[in-house]
């Protein structure tokens, strides 16, 4: 049986919780949350595909991240600290993330199938971009480089 991210999740909290694996179970309730919150929002029909449950992980990492990056500017490491650490957990439940050069040749494979030539056509490329490597690059990563590629 093919267990979806939600049920994944659900189980990894049982586990977590068995091994009092402080910092993970956060994060997992965390994941489950929001989870939870997509399922049962207006239109979902109660259900939470993987896609949506990717931007929902990408999301969150993103989120961890900006507020780590925060408290270390307010000089508050103990906190930065355990916001990467559940940084790291959610990471765990995505795809692994594309190498600098990586993204650059998907990205470049991208541009000559829509034929793109300059900057004017950025969107053309990042609507496609957007969607084929989604959870496995930063939405900036991709802008940067489209941006950086087409302007050469």
């Amino acid at each position: 049986m093919i267990m979806n991210l939600f049920d994944t999740i659900s189980e990894d909290i049982k586990k977590a919780m068995l091994a009092r694996e402080k910092v993970r179970l956060e994060a997992l309730r965390g994941i489950k949350k929001e989870f939870i919150e997509a399922k049962t929002a207006p239109g979902a029909g109660g259900e939470l595909s993987d896609d949506t449950a990717m931007k929902i992980l990408v999301k969150m990492v993103k989120q961890r991240k900006e507020s780590a990056r925060i408290y270390q500017e307010n000089n508050r490491p103990e906190l930065a600290e355990s916001e990467l650490a559940e940084a790291e957990v959610i990471e765990q439940y995505l795809p692994k993330q594309l190498s600098a050069e990586e993204l650059e040749a998907e990205l470049r494979t991208i541009i000559s199938e829509t034929g793109a030539t300059g900057p004017k056509e950025m969107g053309k490329v990042m609507g496609i971009a957007s969607k084929r490597l989604a959870g496995r690059a930063e939405g900036r990563a991709i802008s940067e480089t489209v941006k950086r590629l087409l302007n050469s």
